[in-house]
């Protein structure tokens, strides 16, 4: 299969990036000749075939020189993740928990650098960037990562929200006006974009794994193939003696500069339906709304796990948007790598016996960041617990039993991170696109019931 390298052209910051619709060249006919013999005519020649449509080569690798871009994790990480995006961009803000999840299931393995690509569309994006410039310029790559993470929390990037941010991170306020006044190095954006634009990287989030591009908000497990593959790559690479540190520059070196194309397959296999999953219920789970709701989300979720802390707003917001619609349903998934994941299950398991599991929940998250024995004692106390049977309970192995079926009953519907809703068997990653599903399926009973 022949590969083309297409140049593209280089827009300036600020001005919005299209989308290139394919093209197919019309077959020109010429024009038909009078045939000798009367009444009859030449046939017209057939139409000349359209050109095989283009798409990004998914095994291409690019040539995507660091520079003095944000960094994190450690230097010698045999896999390099440079994330393109837009920290107005609702996309980028989609991927973001994926994108956590990939460091925590990869520590130590992978590093994470960020070059900016603010679209025009996004009114707050370059002020926004600014801002975290600027905090990256006051407290270093660290302060950097802490301002993107806060910005790409926010549902809104107005003045006043942007500067609440910065005070948050301890940045000087003269400093920060100057910046979102204009004066901050816009230069630095526009070498960013200069470069991703140049590699076809026009949209956010596009992401580079040691080279090979990733486009859009895929789930965890189309980074995981990459990594695994870049993994497997870097590791013979060690094993012939480059050393890890290395093992970036080695696999770019010779990377493309512009974009990669291959003709996409004559005929592309449609996208199957999503799968519907299973997932079993007790009559004890923790539950609210009403039993028979036409709509049931079951919530895998961590309590050490920041993104299942920040989804409580959204499943409270959802409850009561959809009322008596909608039944939440909780199951446990305390991830390996928080390891105070399991002893908050078991102290909110002990706290369900006594039937405060929600109000435990409650004040777990809302002190996600002082876990502890002591701490699980202290909200049994506020809570009114009998502390003999709530400390029996959760250091009773059936109460770890459960726990841990819970999550073979994640593993079994193909949930690996948190949080992780199932919403009429459908599965929805991260709270972004709840609603969204509760209306489909509400919308499917309806007309089911018409």
């Amino acid at each position: 299969m022949n590969k083309k390298v297409i140049v593209a052209l280089v827009p300036l910051v600020g001005l919005a990036v299209g989308l290139v619709a394919d093209r197919r060249l019309a077959p020109t006919r010429a024009a038909v000749a009078a045939h000798p013999v009367p009444s009859a005519a030449a046939p017209a020649p057939p139409p000349a075939p359209a050109p095989a449509r283009q798409v990004d080569d998914p095994k291409a690798v690019y040539r995507v020189p660091l520079e003095d871009s944000p960094v994190r994790g450690p230097r010698d990480a045999l896999v390099t993740i440079v994330e393109a995006s837009d920290l107005e961009c609702p996309f980028c803000k989609r991927v973001a928990p994926t994108l956590k999840q990939v460091e925590e299931a990869y520590r130590g393995k992978v590093r994470f650098v960020f070059k900016h690509n603010p679209l025009g569309m996004h009114r707050n994006a370059v002020p926004a960037a600014m801002l975290a410039e600027e905090a990256r310029a006051e407290g270093g790559d660290a302060r950097f990562w802490q301002a993107r993470e806060k910005l790409l929390e926010l549902p809104s990037l107005d003045r006043t929200s942007l500067e609440a941010v910065a005070k948050a991170l301890g940045l000087s306020a003269e400093k920060v006006k100057a910046a979102l006044d204009g004066s901050g190095d816009i230069e630095r954006l526009r070498r960013d974009q200069n470069l991703l634009h140049a590699l076809g990287a026009t949209g956010t989030p596009t992401v580079f794994v040691n080279g090979r591009k990733i486009v859009g908000a895929v789930p965890f497990e189309v980074f995981q193939a990459v990594i695994d593959e870049e993994l497997a790559k870097a590791q013979k690479l060690v094993k012939q003696g480059v050393r890890p540190a290395d093992v970036y520059a080695r696999i770019t070196e010779k990377g493309a500069t512009a974009p990669v194309k291959i003709a996409a397959p004559a005929q592309a296999t449609p996208a199957a339906a999503p799968k519907e999953v299973k997932v079993a219920l007790r009559p004890d789970d923790p539950a609210r709304g009403k039993e028979g709701a036409r709509v049931t989300v079951v919530e895998f979720s961590d309590f050490q796990c920041p993104f299942c802390s920040r989804a409580v707003p959204a499943v409270n917001e959802v409850e009561r948007e959809f009322k008596d619609d909608v039944r939440v349903v909780w199951k446990h998934l305390p991830l390996a790598f928080h390891p105070n994941a399991m002893p908050a299950a078991l102290a909110a398991e002990a706290a369900r016996q006594q039937g405060k599991f929600w109000e435990m929940h409650d004040r777990l998250f809302a002190g996600q960041q002082a876990l502890s024995d002591a701490a699980y004692v202290q909200l049994a106390k506020e809570l009114g617990l009998d502390l003999a049977r709530f400390e029996a309970a959760r250091r009773d192995p059936a109460a770890r039993q459960r726990v841990e079926e819970d999550a073979r009953g994640a593993a079994a519907a193909g949930v690996t991170g948190t949080p992780t809703f199932v919403v009429n068997g459908e599965v929805v990653v991260g709270s972004t696109g709840l609603k969204d599903a509760i209306r489909r399926h509400l919308e499917k009973a309806r007309l089911a019931n018409r």
